[in-house]
């Protein structure tokens, strides 16, 4: 049912952002978020603490839905890569996507910007997230010009 969203490098990530954007109210289809990832995938948010130290948290799947997903339908999010940064070699593939986040399709400005570092692999069949690192942009650290769109 989900293959052709895992059948290229594209569609997987088209796929990633679509699947956790949506308007206030609008309801995840949390079972293609779960079947993107590889059973054993982390996503990764790193950050400042409320203490200022920089930090990384592991969490699975399961665990982003359980933190994450009512806040998303609650509030209203959209992320849009606006950026791609390409590796491959053999079968793993990193990527370097640079998202603006919104509030609602509507909104003009974004209300944040970061980059997801996605660790993919292809084993023959189809795509599989391995691991999603993230950080936001922050004044004291802003995208450099290389992972922004061309002007």
């Amino acid at each position: 049912m989900y293959h052709p969203k895992v059948a290229s490098l594209d569609s997987t990530l088209h796929a990633l952002y679509t699947v956790i954007s949506g308007e206030k109210g609008e309801a995840r289809n949390w079972d293609l978020f779960t079947y993107l990832f590889h059973p054993e995938a982390k996503l990764i948010p790193s950050g400042k603490n409320d203490a200022g130290v920089f930090e990384a948290r592991f969490i699975t799947p399961e665990g982003y839905i359980e933190r994450s997903g009512k806040w998303l339908v609650e509030n209203g999010f959209f992320e849009k890569e606006i950026h791609r940064v390409v590796q491959t070699f053999g079968n793993i593939t990193q990527v370097f996507s640079t998202y603006e986040s919104y509030r609602s399709e509507a909104d003009k400005t974004p209300f944040m910007r970061g980059i997801n570092s996605i660790q993919l692999l292809n084993d023959g069949e189809r795509w599989w997230i391995i691991n999603i690192y993230w950080t936001q942009e922050s004044e004291e650290n802003p995208i450099p010009t290389d992972y922004l769109p061309p002007n």
